[in-house]
C-alpha cells in the first residue's frame, strides 16, 4: 500500500524547510558575508565558496565554522547547535552564480562562428564549453579567435606517455643546441596541494591533473583552469593512502579514470568533470588504499591497490569504462590451502600483502598487461612466511581480457627488506643476444637491473646497477639471486644493502633506443634493519620490525646510463644533495635526459655524455618524474614541483 501525506501537511513540511534555509542564509548573511559577500560568490577579503562545500563532510564543515582557519585569516564563528547545521543546510543548498562564465558567440573568421560558456580567460586566450559540451581551447588571431592546435603536436595520453612504460618522447623542438633557451611557461597551483606525485595526462590540449581525490583539467598552453572535481578526504585510512598520495588518471573516449584514497575507482567526464561513475574496488576498512594512475589496456580500465605495508592482500583488477562493472580480479597472493599457499609456511599468509600500487605497462601486439607486484608482509619478519612468498616482489604478465596469468617471474624471493618490484616494468624491441627479441627492462629496487623476454617470461640477463650490494653476490643463471649471508635483519639490527629506499624506486626510467642507453636514477645507500614479533592489526602498519640510517653513512644520487647489451654503466652523473629526490627522468629523441636532481633542481643532460646543458632550481624536494607534450606548435616539459605544475619551453620566436 502507498502511504502519502495530506497536502496541508505537505505544506507544512515545505514551510519549514524553507525556514530553515532562510535562517541558514541570514547566518551567513550575519557572519560570513562580510569576507565572502551575500551571495557566496567572493568578497574583498575572501574566496568564492563555490567548489569548496562539496569537497567538506558535514563534521568538517562544522569544524571550519566553529574554529575557522587561523592560518589564512579566517576567523571562526560561534553557533549553537542547531544553527550551525541550518547555516550547513544552507550551504550545501546554495548555487553561487559566477559571472565569469557567461555566454559568447566567438567569430573564427571566414564567417565562422563558435558559441558557448566561457569556462576561463586571459588577455589572448579563451577556453570555451561549446554547445555540443565539448571544450575548445582558443587563442587571440586578428580581431577574431582560431582553435589552438598544430600539425605536429603529440599528447602524453597516459601516466608513462606510452604504454611500453618508456618515457622518451619522440619530440625535437628542444635540442641539446637551445636547451639553455627554455623558460617556465607558465605555472598551475591549488589550496592545499604539497609535494605532488602526479604525471600530467595530456590529450589535444587540455592537462588533467591530480592530487588525492581532486582532478584538475587545465589549459595545456597555458595553464588556465577549465574544472576541477574534488571530494572530502577519507578518515582512518593508513600508509600511503593516509599520506594523500596520487599519481594521476587514465583517459578513454569522453572519460577520465582515476583512485580515490579509500579504494575508489570513479569514472569523470573529460570535457565538464561530472562524475559518471563511483565503484568500490575494496574495503578500506580492511587497510586498503589506491594511490596509482590506472591503465586502459585492451578495452577496459586496470587498477591495482595500496595498502603494501599494512597487510591488506593485493590484487590487480579490471573494469568495464562504461559502467564500471568488474571485469575480472587477479589476486597476487593465495588463500590458504589454494595453489603456492606452499610458498607460504607460517601464520603470516592471512595478510601478507602483495600490493599492486604501481601503473603497469600493455603490449597490443602480444595483448598482454605486466604488473608489478609489492613486498611480502609482515616487511621485516619472515620467521612467520617461510618459503619463496609468491606472487610477491613478482612481474606479472596476464591477459587483460580475462586476467589469466600467462607466466611470472620473481625478483626477490622471501624479501625481508622491503624491497618491492613497484618499479615500471619498461616493454622494449631491440636485439639482444644477437637476435630480434621482445624485452622486459627493470630497475629494481633490490639493486639488479633486469631483462626478460616478455613473450614467455625468459630470464636473460641481470647486473648490479648500484655498488652498495651487500645480500646477494649475483642473479643466477636461473633467475635466482645467490644470497650472501649475514644480510637479514636480527632483533638487534643488521647492516644491509641496499637500504629500505631501494636502489632506485617507483620513481620513472627511462630508455633511448638511437642510442640503446637505460637512464634510472640510483641511490647509494646501506641501512640498518631490525625485526621484532608481531600481529597484524586493521588500522595499523605490519612491518614486525624497523630500518634506519647507517650513522656517518648519507646516501648519495647518482643518474646512471646503463648499456643495454650488457647492464655497463656508461656514464653516471652524482648530484649534490641528502640521497632523498623522489623524481625520476625523462630522454628525447633531440638527445636529451631530463632528471628531477637530489639538489632541487630539473636538470638537462646530454642523453650520449652526461653532460650538464641546463638546470631549473626549484629547489623541491622532487616526487614526481617529468613528461613531455607537444601542443599549438610549441614542445613544453613539465613537472610536478612540490604543490605546482611546472611547464617549461622554448621562448616564443
Amino acid at each position: 500500500m502507498k502511504s502519502f501525506l495530506p497536502p496541508v501537511f505537505t505544506l507544512i513540511l515545505a514551510l519549514g524547510a524553507l525556514a530553515d534555509e532562510q535562517r541558514g542564509k541570514q547566518h551567513f548573511v550575519e557572519r560570513c558575508a562580510a569576507c565572502h559577500g551575500a551571495d557566496g560568490a567572493g568578497g574583498e577579503r575572501g574566496p568564492s565558496i563555490a567548489g569548496k562545500i562539496a569537497i567538506r563532510t558535514d563534521a568538517q564543515l562544522r569544524d571550519l565554522i566553529h574554529n575557522g582557519l587561523p592560518g589564512a585569516g579566517m576567523p571562526g564563528t560561534r553557533l549553537g547547535e542547531i544553527e550551525t547545521r541550518d547555516l550547513i543546510e544552507w550551504l550545501r543548498a546554495v548555487r553561487v552564480t559566477d559571472a565569469a562564465h557567461p555566454a559568447v558567440t566567438v567569430d573564427l573568421g571566414s564567417g565562422r562562428t563558435l558559441s558557448g560558456t566561457v569556462r576561463a580567460r586571459g588577455q589572448d586566450d579563451m577556453q570555451l564549453q561549446g554547445e555540443d559540451g565539448k571544450v575548445y581551447l582558443l587563442r587571440k588571431s586578428g580581431n577574431g579567435m582560431r582553435v589552438a592546435g598544430a600539425a605536429g603536436d603529440r599528447d602524453w595520453p597516459t601516466y608513462h606517455g606510452e604504454l611500453s612504460g618508456n618515457r622518451h618522447t619522440p619530440l625535437t623542438q628542444i635540442d641539446t643546441k637551445n636547451v639553455a633557451d627554455l623558460r617556465v611557461a607558465w605555472l598551475y597551483s591549488a589550496p592545499g596541494w604539497q609535494r605532488l606525485e602526479v604525471t600530467p595526462v595530456v590529450v589535444s590540449g587540455m592537462m588533467y591533473v591530480t592530487s588525492v581525490n581532486e582532478v584538475h583539467a587545465l589549459d595545456a598552453g597555458t595553464g588556465r583552469l577549465i574544472w576541477r572535481y574534488r571530494r572530502p578526504r577519507t578518515r582512518g585510512l593508513v600508509g600511503d593512502a593516509a599520506g594523500g598520495i596520487n599519481r594521476g588518471v587514465a583517459f578513454l573516449g569522453d572519460s577520465v579514470f582515476m583512485v580515490t584514497d579509500h579504494a575508489h575507482l570513479i569514472s569523470l567526464n573529460r570535457w565538464t568533470g561530472s562524475l559518471l561513475w563511483d565503484v568500490e574496488m575494496a574495503d578500506h576498512r580492511e587497510n586498503y588504499g589506491a594511490t596509482g594512475a590506472p591503465l586502459i589496456a585492451g578495452g577496459v580500465v586496470i587498477s591495482g591497490v595500496s595498502g603494501g605495508d599494512e597487510g591488506a592482500r593485493g590484487f590487480v583488477a579490471a573494469y568495464k569504462p562504461e559502467t564500471g562493472e568488474r571485469v575480472w580480479r587477479f589476486w597476487t597472493i593465495p588463500q590458504p590451502g589454494e595453489p603456492l599457499a606452499e610458498t607460504w609456511k607460517g601464520t603470516a599468509l592471512l595478510h601478507g600483502c602483495g600490493a599492486t600500487w604501481m601503473t603497469g605497462t600493455y603490449d597490443p601486439s602480444l595483448d598482454l598487461l605486466y604488473w608489478s607486484v609489492g613486498n611480502p608482509c609482515p616487511d621485516y619478519n619472515g620467521d612467520e612466511r617461510r618459503g619463496d612468498n609468491l606472487y610477491t616482489d613478482s612481474i606479472l604478465a596476464l591477459q587483460p581480457s580475462s586476467g589469466k596469468l600467462r607466466w611470472h617471474y620473481q625478483f626477490t624471493p622471501h624479501d625481508v627488506h622491503d624491497w618491492d618490484a613497484q618499479q615500471t616494468p619498461m616493454l622494449l624491441d631491440a636485439e639482444f643476444g644477437g637476435r630480434p627479441r621482445r624485452l622486459l627492462v627493470q630497475a629494481n629496487r633490490n639493486g639488479f637491473w633486469y631483462v626478460l623476454d616478455r613473450a614467455s617470461g625468459e630470464f636473460l640477463l641481470a647486473k648490479p646497477f648500484v655498488k652498495k650490494l651487500t645480500w646477494a653476490k649475483e642473479i643466477g643463471k636461473d633467475g635466482r639471486p645467490v644470497l650472501l649471508p649475514g644480510a637479514d635483519p636480527a632483533p638487534e639490527g643488521t647492516r644491509a644493502c641496499p637500504a629500505v629506499e631501494g636502489a632506485t624506486n617507483w620513481f620513472s626510467t627511462a630508455y633511448h633506443p638511437g642510442l640503446r642507453l637505460f637512464y634510472v636514477q640510483a641511490l647509494e645507500k646501506c641501512g640498518i634493519y631490525s625485526k621484532s614479533p608481531g600481529v597484524w592489526q586493521a588500522g595499523k602498519s605490519y612491518y614486525d620490525g624497523a630500518s634506519r640510517d647507517v650513522p656517518g653513512e648519507p646516501g648519495r644520487k647518482v643518474l646512471r646510463a646503463l648499456d643495454l647489451d650488457s647492464g655497463r654503466v656508461v656514464w653516471e652523473a652524482p648530484q649534490a644533495g641528502p640521497g632523498t629526490a623522489w623524481g625520476g627522468v625523462l630522454s628525447t629523441a633531440s638527445g636529451l635526459v631530463f632528471s628531477a636532481d637530489d639538489d632541487g633542481a630539473l636538470v638537462a643532460r646530454d642523453a650520449r655524455t652526461g653532460a650538464r646543458l641546463w638546470e631549473f632550481p626549484a629547489n623541491q624536494l622532487w616526487k614526481a618524474s617529468p613528461m613531455s607534450y607537444q601542443f599549438d606548435g610549441r614542445q613544453y616539459v613539465t613537472i610536478a614541483a612540490g604543490g605546482a605544475i611546472l611547464a617549461f619551453s622554448l621562448p616564443h620566436r
